[in-house]
């Protein structure tokens, strides 16, 4: 069974249940989604009727047992075909002002309407699945709140979102998944494990204040990009954070990005904080004559850039309105095209790897509705990241009219321990940009001509890297990128000497170290390593001190007895290194 189809069949059931309980609400509308589905409602006229405040978890429940007695009654889903003046004249009878909007927006002149037996009946493209009694199992999950066409100055209605599956396992198995992942919510995480705080009212919202464990979480990612950059040949690079408004019109993202970017006005000109990186690194490129020779050009920076997102979609590390990238721009030959991208493949799937991420979704994204360049070089553009993922025979989906305004792009998204996708590398292949920003090599033959432009990310966005790999691991990060490898635990006062001094052999060793010396129980300092999730516990005394030993204890496995301080290091020294 399609569950694309399912789960939208499902979100109608769930809409005329809703009618049927408080007939008052108006419908907006109901698609599917990644993990389950929605519906939007305007309950405005509900509550004037009588309900005392828009959807709780009482009225939850109430709607998913109307859910299953419409699902028991096993209704057919029948479609029909009307004239837009029909279905206008319809849904005025209805009284369903949204459903108004929605037809004469419609460019066709007949539009399609289910109806659920003769009570309830829906705008809709379909398709459906044939009855209601084929809903076996689903769940509602949540109540939100969204804008009508997602505008904040229309009104406000009540998202409810919730799931279908073909079966009650299916549905166990993510009920279960989703309980997990309240567990693992970076946004809890972070804070408790003193990674980094997001402040509101002081600083603003969307913005991430990284305290000492975060800082040098980030520092060790970054650097690990820096040092496998350098191996593959790319050049670091460092630009602005803010310039002039007329580069920006020139690149397109004026005209395409002006709502989500932050200007200044200094000295009677306007200034953009960058929402990207691209333009300074084609500023670079255009600093000097290009030779064929000098090509393929990698220039990479880890850039900070800055959008003005809006405050009811800031999502802790996952949206935010100040992050960096790890962003590259390769400028190249049309004959190196091909063998770029495949080469940023490969870049790619190590990286993910080296983080302990084995499982991605691939998808390319074509040309969409407004667009910068040719049609041709957008065809030229599609085919060469289609060869590459043909050639590399990589399984992808296809997102028609999702690709960048510049160029297509291959999206490589990672999936978490719980079998969530997390967008994370970028692959786009652009042909418009350099020829607005008249790019030029000098040729073999001593002629000018353009260079390609491949725009690249590798973990994205650094900071919602940080949130999914937070999530994946439930903050039991790798020995590699644990701020604290291991924690010295003297077992009186008279043993601290000792522990510092075993301190100072690990970080002579560059292992991360810390020594806990508080006034509090063995056990207790015990406990709170391990609730700080650092890797390794060593408690030290007596014995230990006179033989020069540790005494170990590995987070997950308990005890492992005690050994040498040198075997220690020798131990720790072949594990930290990163994975794949």
């Amino acid at each position: 069974m399609d569950l694309d189809i399912l789960r939208h069949s499902c979100a109608h059931v769930m809409a005329e249940a809703v009618k049927g309980l408080w007939s008052e609400a108006k419908l907006g509308i109901g698609p599917s989604i990644e993990d389950g589905f929605y519906y939007d409602f305007d309950t405005s006229a509900a509550l004037s009727a009588g309900k005392k405040e828009p959807f709780s978890d009482e009225d939850l429940a109430k709607v998913e047992a109307k859910m299953r007695e419409i699902i028991q009654a096993d209704k057919p889903f029948v479609r029909e075909e009307l004239t837009k003046q029909e279905a206008l004249e319809l849904f005025r009878q209805l009284n369903e002002d949204y459903k108004i909007d929605l037809i004469k927006a419609i460019p066709d002149e007949r539009v399609s309407i289910y109806k659920t037996g003769s009570d309830f009946v829906d705008l809709c493209r379909g398709p459906h699945i044939r009855s209601t009694g084929e809903i076996k199992a689903f769940k509602l999950l949540s109540v939100a709140g969204a804008y009508w066409h997602g505008i904040e100055t229309n009104p406000m209605l009540q998202r409810i979102y919730g799931t279908a599956f073909a079966g009650k396992k299916e549905l166990e198995e993510y009920l279960k998944n989703l309980e997990e992942a309240k567990k693992r919510d970076h946004r809890k995480l972070g804070p408790q494990l003193g990674f980094f705080d997001i402040y509101h009212e002081e600083a603003g919202a969307g913005l991430v204040f990284y305290r000492p464990k975060g800082a040098l979480l980030r520092t060790l990612i970054e650097d690990y990009e820096k040092e496998e950059h350098l191996k593959r040949g790319y050049q670091m690079v460092i630009t602005p954070h803010l310039m002039q408004a007329g580069l920006w019109k020139k690149s397109g993202h004026y005209e395409y990005y002006r709502e989500n970017m932050y200007a200044l006005d200094i000295e009677g000109k306007e200034f953009v904080l960058k929402p990207m990186n691209c333009p300074g690194h084609i500023l670079i490129y255009r600093s000097q004559t290009r030779s064929y020779k000098d090509l393929p050009l990698r220039l990479f920076e880890l850039g900070t850039v800055y959008r003005n997102e809006k405050a009811g979609v800031l999502h802790g590390l996952l949206r935010v309105r100040g992050f960096t990238q790890d962003d590259a721009h390769i400028f190249c030959l049309p004959e190196q095209l091909g063998q770029e991208i495949k080469g940023i493949i490969d870049f790619v799937f190590e990286v993910m790897r080296a983080f302990g991420f084995t499982e991605v979704g691939i998808e390319l994204s074509t040309r969409p509705e407004k667009y910068i360049g040719t049609a041709d070089d957008w065809q030229r553009a599609t085919a060469a990241l289609e060869d590459a993922l043909k050639e590399k025979n990589l399984a992808y989906a296809v997102n028609a009219g999702e690709g960048a305004f510049y160029g297509p792009k291959i999206d490589v998204k990672l999936k978490d321990a719980l079998k969530r996708s997390w967008q994370c590398a970028t692959i786009q292949c652009d042909f418009a940009l350099p020829k607005r920003f008249d790019l030029a090599y000098i040729a073999a033959d001593g002629s000018k001509q353009q260079p390609i432009m491949l725009h690249r990310v590798l973990l994205g966005s650094l900071e919602r890297f940080i949130g999914a790999l937070l999530e994946h691991y439930n903050g039991e990060l790798p020995l590699w990128l644990a701020p604290v490898q291991a924690v010295v635990i003297p077992v009186a006062d008279a043993f601290v000497k000792y522990a510092v001094d075993i301190q100072g052999v690990l970080r002579d060793n560059l292992i991360r170290a810390e020594v806990d010396s508080r006034n509090e129980t063995l056990n207790k300092r015990i406990r709170l390593a391990e609730l700080e999730k650092i890797p390794y516990c060593l408690v030290v005394g007596e014995r230990e001190e006179k033989q020069g030993t540790v005494s170990v204890r590995k987070k997950g496995k308990g005890d492992l007895g005690t050994i040498a301080a040198g075997e220690f290091v020798k131990k720790i020294l072949e594990e930290i290194k990163p994975m794949g």
